[in-house]
């Protein structure tokens, strides 16, 4: 048993020297960032961002047990709170400290267990520069030695507790590896696509053949009435020859009917083989390459037992962590995430949530408190965490009048606030009741922390907290971080991605069951009264079809919040690989990413939180209509888009006809060329680097054209030095835009300028 421990600290301990590692260099990246001359925002920013670099090292040095490297970090945080309130003015003296404090955590970082670590009058001398620092002093005569930066020495140490039976591979060869395996799912869906298409020929056939076979019956009655007439001798009339034309085309048609059934049924059995043969090949692959990178939650869970009994000890506090469901695997990538998530909420419930025995024994509860964590699968490829204590919960008016206190919100908008909106204001960053600021918590930072790592995973955190009850903390996180369920829906005409996630259900209502309110449309379920927007005037998009007497709505939750969407249709779910946006598309508002159907087309994967933030907007000030000319009828700009990439020709199509623009595109300077003789556009955006004829060229063809002279040019492009925008400017381009600054606000800007 003892053994067993030994390993495992000695694991969790390399697994935090990792991290503290990663942070470490945080910190020291967002110094220096400091000691430039930077914009207010930018510079409140980094300090945020360093702030909580600090923050999160702290925490994880507490749970292994690193008392030294806490109380410097503890001390880090008090001097980037200062600065973030802009009480303290950054100097010299200050910069120098903070790397010489960073210096002395990497050094005890480095530091082995055996080893000899910093001495104690070092680190009393690091922490009283630190609250020199606090204080607005500049004393720049300290007698603290500058503190040598880390030495190859440090670097062979780190090498050398290395596992000997381990081989080092770079994460993101592994990511890469497994990506390029996901990528394979492309022709499950290519085959699955395929296969249906043979059935539904099939099913085309077989109802093209009964049509068939009555008028076969009715030809050979016609072929017997001709042979008859023949037997009798009758004079045949010049139409019987062509007659028999028509006899002889129908006897060859239904002899090649039959080849035809033949062929799809075997075609169909092909089909089906090859569907299930590629769909067992890639889901065994991908299994097989999810295990490298799957890990139990037991991995990160076993460490806390023992914090929480460390920690509840040091707050006088009786408290039993209840583990279960700790066997479920999960990405190792949201497991390293999660760890961060569960400090801080642990943190809390110990130093808010529980109460000490003798509160507890007046309040007629157990003197020992209980914190439970139970991991749960569920359907759709999720996973259900459920972290709750039966402490004291939380006292949520005092929580709305800090954050008035802070300025995180309004009087106005306090007065306005409902008690389900009540629970979102605990994850605002700043929002505390702590009176003092302790080496636990007071901060006001660590569920701001939370709910943004619970998103960026893709996951959703739901609070429920009840006075001298308890609290409890519901988090739903998808297995994987790649793949997930996606509903696939239509939407004035275009087709869209909603990860399933976020979807609460999905309904079909009549008109007359909507409601206004204040102005607002509005939907009544389970008796609650739901925003209800139309999707397409969310994305800024123009439905040409009238409203329906029955409508699909579907209710999206996040961050405690449900808005209903109608949309034209639901399709079917499917399992979505979702690809990153490059440049220049980095930045596009209410987009994710984008997916390819098995039917080769590029599909947008919508984003969540921006899509509830437009919904917000769209609500206030209502979508924007189209401008009629004087006869009544509305006049769209055409842009002709030409661009190799398919993902970004699609995407900039999408850009475009969301801001009311016709949009054909075209796959390099010769495609484009031929659709500029036979169409009229009113402006062009051209890629330069392309296949046949790059953009420059076809810059300086569009201008030697005597009908297109005139035409606007906006050259997109990741060339950005010198001599490549004077050469654009040489051949005629009207607006030269590097990928690198690219915004779609910017591009679409230009646009209304040029046309």
């Amino acid at each position: 048993m003892n053994k067993k421990n030994g390993d495992f600290q000695k694991r969790l301990l390399s697994t935090f020297r990792a991290e503290a590692d990663e942070h470490l260099k945080n910190i020291t990246a967002g110094l220096i960032e400091l000691e430039k001359d930077l914009d207010p925002q930018v510079k409140a920013g980094i300090i945020e961002t360093v702030f909580r670099e600090a923050h999160s090292l702290k925490g994880a040095a507490r749970a292994v047990n690193q008392t030294d490297i806490e109380t410097i970090c503890q001390s880090l945080e008090s001097v980037f709170s200062a600065l973030k309130r802009q009480e303290i003015d950054p100097g010299p003296f200050m910069f120098d400290t903070l790397h010489q404090t960073v210096d002395i955590l990497n050094e005890l970082n480095l530091s082995s267990p055996e080893g000899v670590r910093t001495d104690k009058a070092k680190l009393a001398g690091i922490i009283e520069k630190i609250a020199k620092v606090e204080t607005g002093q500049t004393d720049v005569l300290s007698g603290l030695p500058e503190h040598p930066a880390i030495q190859a020495d440090d670097i062979v140490r780190r090498q050398e507790r290395m596992p000997s039976d381990t081989i080092r591979i770079s994460v993101e060869k592994i990511d890469l590896l497994l990506r390029q395996g996901e990528e394979l799912l492309s022709l499950k869906l290519m085959a699955d696509q395929h296969s249906d298409d043979i059935h539904d020929l099939i099913n085309m056939f077989e109802v093209w053949q009964k049509q068939w076979s009555k008028i076969y019956s009715t030809i050979c009655e016609f072929r017997r009435l001709q042979e008859r007439n023949d037997k009798q001798g009758k004079k045949r009339r010049k139409d019987d020859k062509q007659n028999y034309k028509v006899l002889e085309f129908g006897d060859l048609t239904h002899d090649n009917m039959k080849v035809f059934e033949s062929k799809l049924i075997e075609l169909r059995r092909t089909g089906d083989r090859h569907r299930y043969t590629t769909a067992l090949m890639v889901e065994n692959l991908l299994e097989e390459m999810k295990k490298i990178l799957m890990l139990p939650f037991s991995t990160l869970l076993e460490a806390f037992p023992k914090f929480v009994r460390d920690l509840s000890r040091d707050q006088g506090k009786d408290i039993e962590l209840v583990i279960s469901g700790e066997g479920i695997e999960i990405d190792r990538r949201i497991l390293e995430e999660m760890r961060v998530v569960f400090i801080h909420l642990l943190r809390n419930a110990i130093d808010h949530g529980i109460e000490k025995p003798e509160v507890r024994l007046r309040n007629k509860k157990s003197p020992r408190g209980k914190i439970k964590i139970m991991v749960t699968s569920m359907e759709g490829n999720k996973v259900d965490i459920l972290l709750s204590d039966d402490g004291n919960g939380m006292d949520m008016p005092a929580l709305k009048d800090a954050a008035i206190k802070r300025g995180i919100i309004s009087l106005e908008d306090a007065a306005k606030l409902t008690d389900q909106d009540l629970p979102a204001i605990v994850f605002q960053s700043g929002v505390s009741t702590s009176p003092v600021i302790t080496d636990i918590s007071g901060r006001g930072l660590g569920l701001a922390i939370v709910r943004e790592k619970i998103e960026k995973l893709g996951g959703q955190i739901v609070l429920e907290t009840h006075r001298h009850t308890g609290t409890s903390f519901r988090m739903t996180l998808p297995l994987t971080m790649i793949t997930f369920r996606g509903l696939h829906v239509t939407v004035a005409e275009r087709e869209f991605i909603i990860s399933t996630t976020n979807v609460e259900k999905v309904v079909r209502v009549k008109h007359e069951e909507i409601k206004t309110v204040e102005n607002r449309d509005t939907l009544s379920l389970s008796g609650m009264t739901i925003p209800l927007l139309r999707l397409a005037d969310v994305l800024e998009l123009t439905e040409k079809n009238g409203d329906l007497p029955m409508m699909t709505v579907l209710i999206l939750e996040s961050q405690g919040k449900r808005v209903g969407f109608i949309v034209n249709e639901v399709l079917n779910e499917l399992e979505v690989l979702i690809k990153s946006l490059s440049q220049p598309l980095t930045r596009v508002r209410n987009i994710a990413g984008a997916t390819i159907l098995g039917s080769g087309k590029v599909v947008p994967v919508l984003n969540i939180s921006d899509l509830m933030k437009s919904a917000a907007k769209a609500a206030v000030y209502g979508p924007k209509p189209d401008r009629p000319e004087a006869n009544g009828e509305v006049t769209r700009k055409s842009v002709l888009v030409v661009e190799d990439s398919i993902t970004s020709r699609m995407l900039l199509k999408n850009i475009l006809e969301t801001a009311g623009y016709l949009v054909v595109t075209a796959v390099d300077g010769i495609d484009a060329m031929t659709l500029l003789k036979t169409e009229k556009f009113d402006v062009v955006i051209s890629d330069v680097d392309m296949p046949r004829m790059n953009g420059f060229n076809l810059t300086e063809k569009i201008r030697g054209d005597k009908k297109l002279a005139e035409l606007p040019v906006v050259l997109v492009t990741a060339l950005e030095s010198r001599e490549d925008k004077e050469r654009g400017i040489d051949v005629g381009a009207n607006a030269y835009i590097v990928k690198s600054s690219f915004d779609q606000s910017n591009l679409l800007e230009v646009i209304r300028r040029l046309v």
